[in-house]
């Protein structure tokens, strides 16, 4: 595979390949600046004239590396091979070389990360399948059209959500198939391939048409989230530009109706409204279902149970911690060991009723390490985060929380989509990327943590200062 320092990859996601020659190539001592890599396509004769290197001994890397390289490797950035590999050189031999968040290589490489999860997300959400007759019977195919390498990475989520279903999705690159048992790939397609409408569309146009809101319209927001190259795809689409030049008109037609009711806000709120058997209780209730049989991470076949959001759905302040802990996971609940312990006594300090507010997690699987009997806390990776931040947009989605707030950096990190340093954001309002409001401060196994008593007492005052100032600032959006 390797030849006069040339690495020639048969396919430009391969992950696997990469790694390979970089260990080898990195044990053997050399250098980024004497590798060229390549992607030609799998020729017979491609292994055939390999020279490996000579034989040295390994050295470990994060687990951190690992994740960004997998993800990495799916951009379609024509150097992404050598930069990581000298990342790579870096950690053999600083191995906390990644965690410096100002250096250039690391900031690329991370940018090139988000890009990747972001096309994926876009693939998540932009697909849409058309119903054909084969001879074998019905067949759901789809065409999308990404910006990176990122269909093989992305094929789990659609196997996860549509197994019962036979499906295709066409991609310029290649095309992936689903026939309920088996996962297969075929060559590229172009749009022309994929067939046109179906019955159900009619459908999905009149439920998108009747959800649309024009209050909430941020053409803008909504450009960023669903850039126009996907819109041949999806079928809502043909009603998004009727819908924005009407938006104005609606929304003055929404504000003469809600007068007769005593105000837009009573109109808003009785939209809202939470009751048993209502729409959006209903549709929590999905959702935890759905929640429960997560398989977006590995961490489900070991934890005991998904441990999900618990709250009123109309609570002003959304908490998001990090994960479950040992307790939890066993309890089934947000923040009931010791860490929550602590944060009810916070709350209560604060003049916060837990009742009154929505509590989750960043991830909803407990990650741990297994030490004798002991299960012992183990920090969520960047895959881990990602992988959960689906279910953290639907709650947030459904709640509307005026004020959320991220307890502790991986919640942080799961609400923003990137590293963010909480004593430099802490105190201040926050603009996530869909507009809501978030506040930043630890986590309060933060404060368990900390040995000396006197700081420890210095902290937590200070953790309870902040929970009142988003007290006020949620009855401030309330008002």
């Amino acid at each position: 595979m390797i030849d006069a320092h040339r690495v020639t990859l048969p396919a430009p996601d391969d992950f696997d390949g990469w790694r390979d020659a970089a260990r080898d190539l990195a044990e053997a001592g050399v250098p980024a600046s004497a590798v060229v890599w390549q992607v030609e396509g799998g020729e017979a004769d491609l292994f055939g004239t390999a020279t490996m290197q000579p034989a040295a001994p390994s050295f470990p890397v994060p687990r951190a590396f690992v994740e960004l390289a997998q993800a990495v490797v799916c951009h379609s950035d024509p150097e992404r091979f050598a930069l990581l590999y000298a990342m790579l050189l870096r950690l053999k031999s600083n191995r906390q070389a990644l965690d410096d968040a100002a250096d250039p290589l690391v900031r690329r490489l991370q940018d090139l990360a988000k890009a990747v999860r972001r096309d994926i997300h876009k693939m998540h959400a932009f697909v849409r399948f058309r119903e054909i007759e084969a001879p074998d019977g019905a067949r759901f195919v789809a065409f999308f059209e990404p910006e990176h390498h990122i269909v093989r990475r992305a094929a789990n989520f659609f196997v996860n959500r549509f197994t019962a279903m036979r499906w295709s999705i066409l991609t310029p690159e290649l095309s992936i198939h689903w026939d309920g048992a088996t996962l297969s790939e075929g060559p590229g397609a172009a749009r022309a391939d994929a067939p046109a409408g179906d019955p159900l569309e009619e459908t999905w146009r009149t439920y998108y048409a009747s959800i649309f809101n024009p209050a909430r319209l941020k053409v803008g927001a909504m450009l960023k989230e669903m850039p126009k190259k996907y819109w041949r795809n999806m079928p809502e689409t043909s009603l998004v530009q009727p819908l924005i030049a009407g938006a104005r008109q609606r929304e003055i037609d929404m504000i003469d109706a809600s007068a007769v009711k005593d105000g837009l806000k009573h109109a808003l709120e009785a939209e809202r409204r939470v009751e048993p058997g209502g729409n959006l209780r209903a549709s929590w209730e999905a959702l935890l279902k759905d929640a429960r049989k997560c398989t977006r991470c590995d961490l489900y076949r070991h934890a005991t149970q998904t441990v999900f959001g618990e709250g009123p759905l109309d609570a002003s302040i959304m908490f998001v911690g990090e994960q479950p802990g040992d307790q939890e996971d066993i309890a089934g609940r947000p923040f009931v060991g010791p860490a929550g312990q602590l944060f009810d006594a916070a709350l209560e300090k604060a003049g916060i009723d837990r009742s009154t507010v929505y509590v989750t997690n960043a991830v909803k699987h407990f990650k741990f390490e297994q030490r004798g009997k002991k299960r012992i806390h183990s920090k969520p990776g960047a895959g881990e985060i990602e992988a959960c931040r689906w279910w953290i947009g639907q709650e947030r989605d459904l709640i509307r929380p005026p004020v959320t707030v991220a307890l502790g950096a991986t919640a942080a990190r799961s609400l923003f989509d990137k590293v963010v340093t909480i004593s430099k954001v802490r105190g201040e309002p926050q603009t996530l990327p869909d507009g809501g409001e978030c506040w930043i401060t630890v986590h309060p196994s933060f404060l368990l943590r900390i040995p000396e008593e006197d700081r420890r007492h210095e902290e937590r005052a200070l953790f309870v200062r902040d929970l009142k100032r988003i007290k006020e600032r949620a009855a401030e959006l309330a008002a």
